[in-house]
């Protein structure tokens, strides 16, 4: 094996890179070697995220953390197996099968120190699929501290789903408490907004109430299971979760559509004293503070992404419930259908695409 994958690594792959303007094309570079601490992955499954539709793909209008250089291989839902290790790794060795963290701190600030690299603001933070060459290839060279194993139980898509949309959902739980004695509202049930009621339901939550647009996702969320109720969004939508909670609103609700309306719905639907978190990316929300959030007590708060430690809790907690978040995952196609995918996850006509490759599946 390791023979093959040095003549592996001394050809060229052709991965995914996004000019903007909705459009894709494919840039071949040589197949990486690992240097000290890093590893090289053989990816199976990397899934587009509503980031890469939002920032990258319809423009690119990402700064700072958002920003995408030009040229990179896009793909920051990775999953895979280890098929080299570079010298100084410690803990993986190849045939580990990992998802990767999407992002790669400093590993020396405060942030890093605690998990969260998402939020490490050093100049050498880099992002797989912005900064970095990412998933959308079928190798990619990633940080050993950046890779986390994967119980057998789990599939490679259920890994991919779980580097970034799925690990948001779950923070996002986690942060606000969520438990058996909470109704949850959910506004936007998009791939993370389905996340959020799978891993809702398995924490307990009483009565699971999501709000979307989308017809075919609100079908698809009740046929899943994921939720008890899928209420479309009118003038009406507010006075029947009061109706389905006794006039009282949810103890807990996340707004996952990174919407204006979305943001209010998911406040006024919280009852009094109970948790909200935003973590739908993106827009402006503009409400009257007193009577919507101080006068009720609610608590608010912000959740971006996750954390390595909670990452791994989650694929932990996965393997546990025999929970699997590729049921979400409507569309995989092989990466030559790159075009195809995006312009599907862009026109909402599946509710999360995700690129296997052979033996990922």
């Amino acid at each position: 094996m390791a023979q093959a994958v040095t003549r592996q690594r001394e050809e060229a792959m052709r991965g995914v890179i996004l000019p903007g303007n909705r459009t894709v094309d494919f840039r071949e570079i040589p197949i990486p070697q690992p240097q000290h601490g890093q590893v090289l992955v053989k990816v199976m499954a990397s899934a587009i995220c509503g980031s890469d539709i939002r920032a990258i793909y319809r423009a690119h209008i990402g700064e700072g953390a958002e920003r995408y250089t030009p040229g990179m291989i896009a793909g920051h839902e990775p999953c895979g197996q280890i098929a080299a290790v570079g010298p100084g790794c410690q803990a993986l060795k190849v045939g580990d099968r990992v998802s990767v963290y999407h992002i790669s701190g400093c590993g020396v600030c405060d942030d890093c120190r605690h998990g969260y690299q998402i939020s490490c603001t050093s100049p050498v933070r880099a992002a797989y699929g912005w900064q970095r060459h990412g998933g959308h290839a079928p190798w990619m060279l990633a940080d050993e501290r950046d890779c986390i194993p994967m119980p057998a139980s789990l599939t490679y898509v259920d890994g991919a789903m779980c580097a970034c949309g799925v690990g948001t959902a779950w923070e996002a739980l986690t942060r606000i408490g969520v438990n058996g004695g909470d109704a949850l509202l959910i506004t936007g049930l998009g791939p993370v907004g389905m996340g959020v009621a799978m891993l809702g339901k398995a924490l307990g939550a009483n009565k699971v109430i999501g709000t979307e647009m989308s017809a075919m996702r609100r079908k698809m969320a009740l046929d899943l299971g994921l939720v008890d109720e899928a209420l479309d969004v009118d003038d009406k939508t507010l006075a029947r979760i009061k109706d389905l909670t006794r006039g009282r609103g949810c103890e807990a609700s996340i707004d996952c559509s990174g919407s204006a309306g979305g943001r209010l719905l998911a406040l006024q639907g919280t009852r009094q004293w109970g948790r909200c978190a935003f973590v739908g990316e993106g827009g402006k929300i503009e409400f009257d503070v007193s009577p919507l959030l101080i006068h009720p007590q609610i608590t608010l708060f912000g959740s971006w992404v996750t954390s390595l430690k909670h990452m791994s809790d989650l694929l932990d907690h996965l393997d546990r419930w025999g929970l699997h978040p590729e049921k979400i995952c409507t569309t995989r196609l092989p990466l030559s259908e790159a075009a195809r995918g995006y312009k599907m996850a862009d026109q909402g006509e599946a509710a999360k695409v995700c690129f296997v490759f052979d033996g990922g599946v």
